[in-house]
């Protein structure tokens, strides 16, 4: 068979395949072509022969289908997921799942990238080491609420609605921000430790004061965090920690705020409290935490039976803090407590315990005497070292289940905020209640109506001032009540609801 191809010796168009061979030769000079994109045949006629090498193949004939391919890129995208997060010990339960959904056939493309964050974060929440819909979001490129519908069809498909998911864990939270934050890598193994027990004893208190209840929890984590590292004098900023851990910086100031809040009012039952606010709480959050540790270290008393019972000696809590002022080169002179009246300590009660709550009058401190010797000592007392006022002993140091850490006592007791609130706007809205009955009754009964306010310029001018301060939601309230609405419901607060069923479906057009 004739070729088109010029001979590579003699230039002629005179080339011709060898029937026997397959060569291709040239028939004037006889030379055998060379490179005409057929492998060597090895081993004579009867052997191996080559192949040609195309896309989605690897030698000996390997086609790789579209399935194949798409089944490879899948396993890659989950290794790489699963490796981004630190969690490949789970990674064959993930890969199970995702195979379980799709029916063996994976996917490709940014669905299925989601889809692989939905079984993570639901294998880790089955396993009691939840992660959070922002880290899980983050690692897989997608929005917090788009993965959120994700997350709900993967456990309405595989029916998981009928298992109880365990709590999500915001002690194992704060752990692993310790492992994976670049913040905490800096720092010696035995601080970040103790920073850590730490951690855990102030965010299992926070829980103990619902500041985590029906929150996100990663803000409180930082916030808590924030806290541990101003006390062991470690430079972390508020808003590059929140940025590691996917939290909102705004939100996360405002948890740091409320831990605040919390530690002040926990400090009033100590003699010197009314001297600590916000500003300077973190100057006095060691003597704070250290008296939580104590008191969630005492065994529970029988309050009822016991109220006159020794919980601690006030005169040798006194002395113990003198002897350390001393230790720490203060003078004796400073602090002379026999120059004052109200402070003489008696050598024979000296051990004697805590005096009864019906007998005031037999304290050996007056408050303005122990709030002498904390203004004398703080002035010249800087923040002392971790080693000094944290003990690390109690169980609060560990993690805790909820049951166990609700029976803790750690010497201050709350509502939760949410609740605090709404009881809040529920007197503020019987007040704008009873401001507009008023309104109603001056317009539809204007003879009861005192006239003799509107004499006055004074009265006047209140009234004036009322008018003007009427809002949409003293609007609402009028017309709700004018439609018969029951104030008991109009103090819940659903004006939307109570307008559709009220004023919108009455038949009153």
């Amino acid at each position: 068979m004739a070729s088109s191809r010029s001979c590579n010796n003699c230039g002629k168009t005179s080339l011709f395949r060898d029937d026997v061979s397959g060569d291709l030769i040239c028939s004037l000079c006889g030379v055998v072509q060379e490179y005409d994109q057929y492998e060597a045949h090895i081993g004579g006629i009867n052997g191996p022969q080559g192949t040609f090498i195309r896309v989605g193949t690897a030698g000996a004939s390997t086609i790789y289908s579209y399935k194949e391919r798409k089944f490879f890129q899948a396993q890659n995208l989950i290794d790489e997921l699963t490796s981004r997060l630190g969690i490949s010990s789970k990674i064959s339960d993930i890969k199970e799942m995702i195979s379980t959904i799709t029916e063996g056939e994976f996917g490709q493309g940014d669905w299925f990238q989601v889809l692989i964050g939905a079984c993570v974060y639901i294998v880790m929440r089955k396993d009691n080491r939840p992660m959070s819909m922002a880290e899980v979001a983050w690692a897989v490129g997608c929005d917090v609420y788009e993965l959120g519908r994700m997350i709900k069809r993967v456990i309405d498909f595989m029916d998981l609605k009928k298992f109880d998911f365990p709590e999500f864990d915001i002690v194992h939270s704060l752990e692993r921000v310790f492992k994976i934050s670049p913040s905490f890598t800096r720092i010696e193994r035995s601080k970040v430790d103790r920073m850590r027990k730490q951690g855990i004893f102030l965010i299992q208190c926070a829980m103990k004061w619902f500041l985590s209840t029906g929150r996100k929890p990663l803000p409180l984590v930082v916030a808590v965090l924030v806290l541990v590292a101003e006390l062991n004098q470690v430079e972390i900023g508020i808003n590059e920690l929140a940025k590691e851990v996917h939290a909102v910086v705004s939100t996360s100031k405002t948890r740091y705020k409320e831990l605040l809040e919390k530690l002040v009012e926990v400090a009033q039952v100590l003699p010197w409290g009314r001297d600590i606010t916000t500003k300077n709480i973190v100057k006095h959050a060691p003597s704070v935490i250290k008296y939580l540790e104590t008191k969630a270290m005492l065994k529970p008393v029988d309050t009822r039976n016991n109220l006159d019972s020794p919980e601690f000696n006030l005169a040798d809590v006194v002395s113990e803090c003198l002897r350390r002022l001393d230790e720490h080169g203060q003078k004796n002179d400073a602090i002379n407590l026999r120059s004052d009246s109200h402070c003489r300590i008696s050598q024979n009660n000296i051990h004697s315990t805590r005096p009864s709550a019906r007998d005031a009058s037999k304290l050996l401190y007056s408050p303005e005497c122990l709030s002498m010797l904390y203004k004398k000592s703080s002035d010249r007392v800087d923040l002392q070292d971790c080693s000094d006022w944290w003990n690390g002993k109690s169980e609060l140091s560990k993690k805790l289940l909820l049951k166990q850490l609700l029976e803790k006592d750690v010497g201050f007791e709350t509502m939760p905020p949410s609740f605090i609130s709404n009881c809040q706007k529920c007197e503020m809205r019987r007040d704008k209640i009873n401001a507009a009955k008023v309104r109603i009754g001056r317009i539809m009964h204007p003879l009861n109506s005192d006239l003799s306010a509107d004499c006055s310029g004074k009265k006047l001018k209140r009234r004036r001032k009322l008018v003007d301060g009427v809002d949409w939601e003293d609007l609402i309230i009028e017309t709700l009540l004018l439609h018969q609405a029951k104030e008991e419901e109009i103090e819940k607060g659903y004006y939307n609801t109570l307008l559709d069923l009220h004023v919108f479906n009455s038949g009153i057009v």
